[in-house]
């Protein structure tokens, strides 16, 4: 299947309809408390559109460094929308359009020069299923900077540090050699952080990547999370809103408005600030009956 590469523009063309309207009047009144001192990453006015459809609505994010961000809201909000086009994942839907900036250390990812695959080695993704290659344990790990073309001294030391910085050596060093697939989910999961920083990523991002996990799965890849954030800079996607609060450091939460002619739902930000003051004290409604369960 031929696919067509996202497209980013600076405006949108055509007169708006009621929906962008009432739309544009909502983002408006999105809250955003303390950002962060240094960052990473910022939106600036992300539009993302899959064919006529308008997915996503006018996100404005700063992800700071070394912090975990986390993007909650209820189903058909955008946020997984939004992350996918972090790294430029968007690039392989046919028809999606990406308007705005997307900006990484200053420079604008969806600039005319910039090289999509050159993106993802700097950012890399942990997707919401495990899913190791049909390789050995080793072969996983060393598979991404062979790739690249990636320079390493020795590959038996990259492929140890890579499965050490996921936790995961001292369960797997007896095995290399053995199939990724004799792993547990949890530990294909950890696999895949591991084949992930093995290219020296500066930001990971997580797709709901603790969804398919047990809870002693899941507690370990939190845990890992928090081991990492002193290396590396995380963005969650997570429907756990307890997972939100116990790993990250500042919270974006999303909701969908609906059109009333079509149904389609387009995501918005509602309001981003520090964990802790997010959910203790959330200065916008919505996010109040979010976190409370009134719905979502």
């Amino acid at each position: 299947m031929s696919t067509q590469p996202a497209t980013a523009t600076s405006s949108t063309e055509g007169e708006p309809s009621a929906l962008s309207l009432s739309i544009d009047e909502e983002a408006k009144h999105s809250v955003i408390g303390e950002v962060p001192a240094e960052s990473v990453m910022e939106t600036f006015h992300l539009n993302v559109f899959y064919g006529d459809f308008h997915a996503v609505h006018d996100v404005n994010l700063t992800f700071g460094k070394n912090e975990i961000t986390a993007l909650i809201g209820p189903s058909g909000c955008g946020k997984s929308t939004v992350l996918r086009c972090l790294n430029r994942m968007n690039d392989l839907v046919p028809g999606a359009r990406v308007e705005g900036e997307i900006n990484y250390h200053g420079q604008n990812i969806y600039g005319p020069k910039v090289d999509p695959i050159a993106v993802r080695q700097h950012i890399g993704m942990v997707f919401q299923k495990p899913n190791p290659f049909p390789k050995s344990i080793y072969d996983n790990i060393a598979y991404g900077p062979r790739v690249i073309g990636m320079k390493v001294d020795n590959m038996d030391d990259l492929v140890e540090e890579a499965l050490r910085g996921a936790a995961l050596w001292d369960e797997v060093k007896d095995k290399l050699k053995q199939s990724a697939y004799g792993l547990s989910g949890g530990q294909q999961q950890r696999l895949c952080i591991a084949r992930t920083i093995a290219t020296k990523p500066d930001v990971i991002l997580m797709d709901e990547p603790c969804s398919a996990l047990d809870p002693i799965a899941t507690a370990k890849i939190e845990d890992l999370m928090l081991q990492m954030r002193k290396d590396f800079t995380i963005i969650i996607v997570t429907h756990n809103m307890q997972q939100a609060a116990r790993v990250s450091d500042r919270t974006a939460f999303f909701t969908a408005k609906p059109d009333e002619t079509t149904g389609n739902r387009t995501g918005l930000l509602v309001e981003f600030d520090r964990t802790k003051q997010l959910f203790s004290n959330p200065a916008d409604k919505r996010t109040e009956d979010y976190i409370s369960g009134r719905f979502g």
